[in-house]
């Protein structure tokens, strides 16, 4: 830890055993709005792209920290005297992210607002929404977890009291992703085999790459329109640098996303040979810490098109450098469009890449 880290660890004391002997904490206490002067031309530079629209990447980074944020000002009972809480407040992974409008405006104030819209015993559900001109352009859900500093242990949150109808339809819906997920969970390809139509779609999609004058399952050809699922990855390394730190002496989770997004982004537009429109983020993971120093590799890779619609893959993995020993640190999936246009269909040639196939299937369902 770097000598202006604050000791975290003296902090465990702070940390009940007992929710019970936490007060409850209404939406109200957790809401924050915050302003992305647009406005401002140097502020603004930071945030255009090379297309007139504000980077999307930046946003989410911005998402991020106003997460944890929130997160931290609904358990702002538990701060010591000296203002540090005793929790390690992290993402555990966004839930969804609905972008409503292709083009966002770099020239007129974002405003950022959210708040805390269910909890656990020790996570949170953090609903945020960006406004533009007073409409909607983004909505996004952040599911945090906390931890105690040292151990890394689950530590108690103060609970949610929900005082009016729409707070128990908010809450209630808090439960419904909680379930949702869990069932998702279950029915994933990693745990579970693909269903029987899904089992019949990959087998048709392998006849149809099958050259029907060789009688042989090993002669496989390309159809007409269409892209090896292989040839569609990018690569990036990036090296993790004691900037993009945060309070745990952990790379920011909001520095991965951007970082993911825009190599997704770099590989939507060579994928698509056109300029792609992110349209929904969904299932984040962030199974591990990233260690300051390390090397962080990430991989792109379309799993799955359909029309003028395509979900991009992006697995992240930390490398230690010494060992040689790579271990999987998030996973994000992005869904971008083309317009009118259509784009290469993407077919698998293996059946690894026709899990990712069905998975990206299933995503794009969801959003239909």
């Amino acid at each position: 830890h770097s000598d202006d880290m604050p000791n975290r660890a003296a902090l465990k004391p702070h940390l009940v055993d007992d929710q019970k002997k936490l007060a409850p904490r209404k939406m109200k206490d957790s809401f924050q709005t915050v302003q992305i002067p647009l406005t401002d031309k140097s502020i603004r530079e930071k945030y255009i792209n090379i297309h007139g629209s504000v980077r999307f990447g930046q946003l989410l980074e911005n998402l991020d920290t106003f997460a944890v944020l929130i997160g931290y000002q609904h358990n702002s009972p538990m701060l010591t005297t000296t203002g540090i809480s005793p929790l390690s407040i992290v993402t555990a992974m966004v839930d969804e992210i609905k972008i409503h409008h292709d083009h966002i405006d770099p020239t007129v104030d974002i405003i950022m607002a959210g708040h805390v819209t269910w909890t656990g015993r020790s996570s949170l559900e953090i609903s945020m929404w960006l406004e533009q001109n007073g409409e909607k352009v983004v909505d996004a859900e952040f599911v945090m977890v906390a931890r105690d500093s040292e151990s890394k242990r689950q530590s108690l949150i103060h609970p949610l009291e929900v005082t009016t109808e729409e707070e128990s339809k908010l809450f209630e819906l808090g439960n419904q992703h909680k379930k949702q997920r869990l069932m998702e969970a279950q029915e994933s390809l990693f745990e579970n085999p693909p269903t029987i139509d899904e089992r019949q779609l990959v087998h048709q999609i392998f006849l149809k790459t099958l050259n029907p004058r060789s009688k042989s399952f090993r002669s496989r050809i390309l159809p007409e329109g269409s892209l090896w699922m292989d040839s569609t990855r990018l690569k990036n390394a990036v090296v993790c640098f004691p900037e993009k730190r945060n309070i745990h002496n952990k790379v920011f989770g909001g520095y991965l996303m951007r970082k993911a997004f825009e190599l997704a982004w770099a590989n939507a537009c060579v994928f698509s040979s056109n300029r792609p429109n992110v349209v929904a983020v969904d299932d984040i993971f962030f199974h591990c810490p990233v260690p300051i120093g390390s090397l962080l590799l990430m991989s792109s890779q379309i799993s799955y098109s359909d029309g003028n619609r395509f979900v991009a893959r992006v697995h992240a993995e930390v490398m230690d450098t010494l060992q040689g020993i790579s271990t999987t640190s998030n996973v994000f999936h992005f869904t971008f469009t083309c317009g009118d246009s259509q784009v290469p269909t993407v077919v698998p040639k293996t059946y690894g890449e026709s899990m990712l196939y069905l998975d990206g299937l299933r995503r794009l369902k969801k959003k239909t």
